[in-house]
């Protein structure tokens, strides 16, 4: 099976990708989760939501998308089918923008199953940033490689994303897929992964939209999977990924959050009643990341 991710055809199972696998044989045993977290750089964990709030939250987010005017009426709203505007939609933001909207998403992420597997998983009492990232993807979208640590790394550089889709996921609706072993790409982490978008400003803040680019020149391997609803994988702050292009004609529905220790520093753009979020990024005429490339010398 070929899937594209930018411009770039890949094939499953040749040199670029290959199949992520699950931890759902180690999910009660947390050393063994923490080591695999630690060797793999991520954990795909099958079931980690209840499906029914994973599903109740998706209705939420087809409601919205059909108040915007997102949707094709010319079909039933749980479809979920893109209108011919093509448009996608992203919701940012804490629990009082977001609460009126999507109250099933936010007990969803915030859900005390979720607080508690953290909890275990990094030895202590864990927090989740107030702001949330909830988007509706559509036709042709696509998200660049990127590590998540050049948003989010002024507090503790020991946070996790989860990644949760919002209903059955296939290849073809556009899936995450990470860059095994670019968690070690040393070159990367001591250049690019020491940026900050606020303050570098350089353009989308991805390191590459050329999935194959990296491979050849840095190494590691792409890895995907098809997602069902109630699905979530998690990564640390310096986990290469990116995702395969939505080619179907229905919205893909995802959100990513994040969460740390408690006792560790935060990053005070994503936390609070009011989050500030990137105040600066954009705000200039923006460093291009072929140039910004050139000077870290990657």
């Amino acid at each position: 099976m070929k899937v594209t991710i930018g411009q770039r055809e890949l094939e499953m199972g040749g040199k670029y990708l290959t199949e992520l696998k699950d931890s759902n044989d180690i999910i009660n045993d947390m050393e063994a989760l923490r080591g695999r977290l630690e060797e793999d750089g991520y954990l795909l964990i099958r079931g980690f939501h209840d499906r029914e709030r994973i599903m109740s939250a998706r209705t939420e987010f087809l409601r919205k998308l059909q108040s915007m005017g997102r949707l094709n009426p010319d079909y039933p709203m749980e479809e979920g089918v893109i209108a011919k505007e093509n448009k996608g939609a992203m919701w940012g933001g804490a629990a009082e923008s977001l609460q009126a909207d999507f109250p099933q998403f936010l007990e969803t992420v915030n859900h005390p199953s979720v607080m508690g597997f953290f909890d275990r998983l990094l030895g202590g009492e864990a927090m989740t940033y107030d702001y949330k990232w909830p988007r509706a993807i559509p036709h042709g979208g696509n998200t660049g490689a990127h590590y998540d640590v050049v948003y989010m790394g002024r507090g503790t550089k020991r946070v996790y994303t989860m990644w949760t889709p919002f209903g059955d996921t296939s290849l073809e609706m556009g899936t995450l897929a990470m860059c095994l072993g670019s968690q070690h790409f040393d070159r990367i982490r001591q250049t690019y992964g020491e940026m900050d978008v606020d303050r570098d400003n350089v353009a989308t803040g991805w390191f590459s939209e050329d999935p194959i680019e990296i491979v050849d020149t840095f190494g590691g391997q792409w890895a995907t999977t098809e997602f069902r609803a109630g699905d979530a994988i998690i990564f640390g702050m310096y986990m290469m990924h990116t995702s395969l292009n939505n080619n179907t004609n229905r919205y893909r529905i995802s959100a990513d959050t994040r969460y740390q220790l408690a006792s560790e520093p935060v990053d005070d753009r994503w936390i609070g009643r009011k989050p500030k979020g990137h105040y600066a990024w954009g705000q200039k005429p923006s460093k291009s990341v072929a140039d910004a490339r050139k000077e870290w010398g990657v």
